[in-house]
């Protein structure tokens, strides 16, 4: 609004410079800019992150596994594993020996992270492998994924006003340095006596 205004105030003003004009019409262009190009680019972004992560929540979905393991052993807590009296609001997980059958059928043990608060030998629980039998993280979910276009496309919008504002600061800078140099050029050629009219010196 201020663009307009400006423009508006300043079509016939007598004292109007060049330059007051161009301002005016570089905030305008900017103004246009954010409300038109910035929220298409945000879309656009949006719809493209939207797609990938559809399609890497597919992939996920069709080559991860939940299967049910057993426990066969608790072990020890490493000294990286979170303090469980400071992880309360999580959800609590402890490290046990494991057995489970992977989807190709292969048997599997290990070391794993189960969700079981006090693990006894037989416990049942589930977990993620990939087809091998592998363990992987758990699938992303479409919500999840749906959540992260949106936050890529607000901030692409985001980005491209950051760009564009500083852009248009960028070049008001550059239009009031000239002005001040023509000021400082003019004051020159007035000469060093240029207040001392009419003083008979």
């Amino acid at each position: 609004m201020r663009a307009i205004s400006g423009l508006w105030r300043w079509r016939h003003n007598p004292l109007r410079r060049a330059t007051d004009l161009a301002e005016a019409w570089v905030a305008l262009a900017a103004l246009l800019l954010i409300l038109v190009v910035t929220p298409v680019a945000g879309v656009i972004v949006g719809r493209v992150a939207q797609d990938a992560l559809q399609d890497s929540v597919r992939d996920q979905r069709a080559s991860r596994h939940l299967v049910t393991a057993t426990v066969a052993r608790k072990l020890d807590r490493s000294p990286l594993d979170a303090d469980p009296e400071a992880s309360t609001g999580r959800e609590l997980r402890t490290r046990v020996l494991a057995d489970w059958t992977a989807p190709d059928g292969t048997a599997q043990h290990g070391s794993v992270m189960a969700n079981l608060k006090n693990p006894d030998r037989g416990d049942h629980f589930t977990l993620w492998t990939d087809a091998q039998g592998h363990i992987v993280a758990r699938p992303l979910d479409s919500a999840t994924a749906t959540t992260h276009a949106v936050l890529a496309g607000v901030g692409a919008a985001l980005l491209g006003v950051g760009l564009i504002e500083s852009a248009r600061r960028l070049l008001v800078w550059r239009m009031v340095r000239r002005r001040y140099a023509r000021w400082d050029q003019a004051w020159d050629r007035a000469g060093p006596d240029w207040g001392r009219t009419g003083t008979g010196s």
